[in-house]
């Protein structure tokens, strides 16, 4: 069989729910719990179908906070574990994602954004849940949530987001939109080998010697599974190197900073970005996910018209790349931010830049994503 030959027989046309399934397979996870919502369900149903098959678990339960917290346990308990939802999902999500920041269990949360507030628009995209993934759960807490915007994105973002969980001890989430869940698209799956698996760090001492949030080896304590003979506690209550609550001022200080320190300090491990046509860019777009595509197009026309229009795409949104998008505004005369939404990451590019740049806001809700001509008048417009 020729090259081409081979390489179109492996192309697979799925739609991006059934990529993120395949690639949390590929990564390693061994266990599900979830709760039907759409547009998110096939994620579900494509781990029910292949999860058994690989020696794996699915549990459906019996709603979104019982999902999150089995999700959570089965991490404790050494598994490789991942949940699916959509924005009502996750807000009933909220409270127990704040527990698995506090007890630093690793995990992946996959969010494919629809409408709302409340239940919204079922069936509908939005890019609504920007914000709730950073400020959801209350209290100072560290977050990583990554924006893959093409299918191969989307697997080798999903093996990212648990190898970014188990390295650093915490839940990641991955944040999608109904467009691209539902579309179908052709991509050649990378094959094992060609890409990285990341274990979580253990402990490699003795059982009853173990101490779960010990960080003698830096800000991400080694682990030990429930069940492997040592005896640990696990509390949503600040605590101490043992695990059990502490109302001690230093301790919870030193606990705090450390839980931040985790992103804060691994910046270089967690940030992704893509640049689109930047280099001689006078007019900059800063965009995520589907949206960017319609920028893309965009940007294409025009370029075509003589407008020379770049763009900045984080592929992680949160932490925000502050920096990176302070950088690229100073190579251009004006930014414009298009986002499925009202405005929400339009205010992090504003924090990021000098007070008198012009930032164009396009905006939409209403289940019917922003076009192409719709960035493209927004160009034109500050050019």
């Amino acid at each position: 069989m020729s090259d081409a030959n081979e390489s179109m027989r492996d192309v697979k046309f799925w739609p991006g729910n059934v990529v993120i399934a395949e690639a949390a397979a590929a990564a390693g996870c061994d266990f599900f719990a979830g709760y039907p919502i759409t547009p998110s369900s096939e994620i579900a149903a494509h781990m029910a179908a292949i999860l058994p098959k690989k020696g794996g678990h699915f549990i459906q339960m019996e709603d979104e906070i019982g999902a999150m917290g089995a999700v959570i346990g089965a991490s404790l308990a050494g598994a490789k574990a991942l949940t699916a939802t959509s924005g009502p999902g996750l807000s009933l999500k909220l409270e127990n994602l704040g527990f698995g920041y506090m007890v630093e269990a690793p995990c992946v949360i996959v969010n494919v954004m629809r409408g709302g507030p409340s239940t919204g628009l079922p069936t509908h995209p939005a890019q609504a849940d920007v914000m709730q993934a950073r400020w959801g759960t209350h209290g100072d807490h560290p977050t990583i949530a990554l924006v893959p915007a093409f299918h191969h994105e989307m697997y080798t973002e999903t093996i990212r987001a648990f190898n970014l969980a188990e390295q650093l001890r915490m839940p990641v989430l991955v944040l999608i939109d109904e467009v691209l869940g539902h579309l179908s698209d052709g991509m050649v799956p990378p094959k094992p080998g060609e890409f990285e698996i990341v274990n979580r760090p253990m402990w490699d001492g003795k059982p009853e010697d173990y101490q779960p949030y010990f960080d003698d080896k830096g800000d991400v304590p080694p682990f030990l599974p429930y069940f492997e003979g040592a005896q640990w506690h696990t509390t949503g209550l600040n605590h101490d190197e043992t695990g059990f609550p502490t109302t001690n001022p230093e301790l919870v200080t030193k606990q705090m900073h450390r839980l931040m320190r985790k992103v804060t300090g691994n910046r270089e491990l967690i940030d992704s970005i893509d640049y689109y046509e930047a280099d001689d860019a006078e007019i900059g777009i800063v965009s995520f996910g589907s949206t960017a595509r319609a920028a893309m197009v965009a940007i294409k026309k025009a370029r075509e018209k003589g407008i020379k229009v770049g763009m900045l795409r984080p592929l992680t949104i949160w932490p925000f790349p502050n920096k990176q998008v302070e950088e690229f505004s100073k190579k251009v005369k004006a930014l414009i931010v298009p986002e499925f939404n009202l405005g929400q990451i339009v205010y992090e590019v504003e924090r990021s830049v000098h007070s008198d740049m012009v930032i164009k806001r396009i905006n939409k809700v209403g289940g019917v994503p922003i076009n192409p001509n719709e960035i493209l008048a927004g160009i034109e417009e500050v050019a």
